[in-house]
């Protein structure tokens, strides 16, 4: 695997190292030895899906906050998403920044988001597959979000002819730290 630093403290863009032959190829896409030389979370007890029908589906920006924050792994197996993680750490040098990344079935890419950051993500296909692997177990009493178009944070999103958006992702109020 190659970690690749974001410009977000503590955050990495995963590249797997595909060994190829005549029967198609082997990569790995977590190492707990890997993971832990980079000081990442390497305990993960819960595995979500997104299933999105459509292409333009948004959802986030969603993190839960002490006693139970959350690092996650995210990769889309099918399709292709536009991923997006906000640094809400008040005492980080990143506060308030952001980035994005293209993770498709066809790259591979994942990306480690830490504790302290808000995740969300645009479908950028039809029928498009997120896999997420989480280091906490989901608490609803500490879920929370940060709308996708807060303008505390002026997030770039790519052009959709139409968005789907959930009523709970749309509601969420300006982020106040």
């Amino acid at each position: 695997m190659i970690f690749k630093e974001t410009k977000l403290t503590g955050a990495y863009l995963i590249e797997t190292e595909p060994v190829t032959d005549s029967r198609g190829f082997f990569a790995r896409t977590f190492c707990e030895q890997e993971f832990a030389a980079k000081g990442l979370k390497t305990s993960f007890v819960q595995c979500n899906i997104s299933f999105n029908h459509k292409k333009g589906t948004l959802r986030g920006m969603h993190y839960q906050i002490a006693p139970y924050p959350e690092a996650k792994l995210v990769r889309c197996t099918k399709g292709a998403i536009y991923d997006v993680i906000i640094d809400i750490r008040p005492e980080s040098p990143t506060f308030k920044q952001w980035i994005a990344a293209e993770l498709t079935a066809d790259n591979r890419r994942q990306l480690y988001i830490p504790e302290g950051f808000a995740h969300g993500f645009q479908t950028l296909e039809d029928n498009s597959e997120v896999f997420y692997q989480m280091a906490e177990f989901y608490h609803p009493e500490s879920a929370r979000g940060i709308r996708w178009n807060d303008p505390a944070f002026g997030i770039e999103w790519p052009p959709a002819d139409h968005r789907i958006i959930s009523p709970r992702d749309s509601a969420y109020e300006d982020f106040i730290p």
